[in-house]
């Protein structure tokens, strides 16, 4: 009688775990559709509540909304720690505190008056929708791959920003009632500058100055596509190793095609998973 019950919930778990963490099966993606779509009506409810004259007229209805969707949340996430197979490494993994943090501030609400606007983070679990295409870790671990890089890039543009700094503060800053005040002030400019932002708070108006600020402009366009190129080659390079499918043990996509266990946990994979 045991070993049946046992069988009938581990079928059970099974069950769970393919509508909750199987994007590719017709009632995982419904799942997610329905999911994705309670979180953005519930962001939607919080960003009316804000608004006084909409919280003066309909707040009592919008609190118990609130608290339906926390409720319909709460379920899901403990449903998630039960039917994957290790629940702190998933409790514990981007999504998971994600998920967590989803719920936390209605409940919080409940002693600090106020704070259940943070409930907005759940915009967060929207990602999932992207996970539902099967990109988002992949996205995640391109960029990660890619860290290196992007770092020694911008350490090259933060030594860039501080020589034309000092430059403009140096052909600026002998000017009379000159705006370029101090070499921090003409680094913030060469921020601006270079990023293509342009505030117009600070503009040059001697001939050297606006021969400098001409190349700064005529520089960021040769170094600002140069992270997007980063990362899209490892996009490329991670997204034909990896598959979409979830590790039945932690809940995380992204697991090597050919692969018998997981990655990120150690946990063995069953080939049909994968291939």
């Amino acid at each position: 009688m045991s070993e049946k019950v046992n069988n009938m919930v581990n079928t059970w778990r099974q069950r769970m775990y393919v509508i909750i963490f199987e994007s590719d099966t017709k009632v995982g993606r419904l799942f997610d559709i329905v999911l994705i779509g309670c979180i953005l009506a519930s962001v939607i409810v919080i960003m009316l509540d804000s608004v006084e004259p909409v919280h003066a007229r309909f707040g009592e209805l919008f609190w118990r909304v609130e608290w339906g969707f926390t409720i319909l949340f709460t379920i899901e996430y403990v449903l998630r720690l039960i039917c994957i197979g290790r629940p702190m490494k998933y409790a514990l993994s981007f999504f998971g505190i994600v998920d967590l943090l989803a719920v936390l501030p209605t409940y919080i609400s409940l002693l600090v008056v106020g704070n259940h606007y943070l409930v907005v983070i759940r915009i967060l679990r929207v990602l999932r929708i992207v996970q539902y295409v099967g990109e988002a870790n992949v996205l995640l671990r391109a960029m990660r791959a890619s860290r290196r890089k992007i770092e020694v890039f911008l350490f090259c543009v933060i030594t860039l920003v501080v020589i034309l700094g000092s430059l403009m503060y140096i052909v600026e800053g002998h000017v009379p009632d000159s705006r370029f005040s101090s070499i921090p002030r003409s680094i913030y400019w060469a921020i601006v500058t270079l990023s293509t932002v342009g505030y117009g708070d600070l503009s040059p108006v001697t001939p050297w100055g606006h021969t400098l600020s001409s190349l700064v402009m005529i520089i960021c366009y040769s170094i600002i596509t140069i992270p997007t190129n980063i990362v899209t080659a490892e996009l490329s390079r991670t997204s034909r190793q990896e598959s979409a499918l979830a590790c039945p043990d932690c809940g995380r996509q992204g697991l090597d095609k050919d692969a018998d266990h997981c990655k990120f946990c150690g946990g063995e994979l069953d080939g049909d998973i994968i291939n």
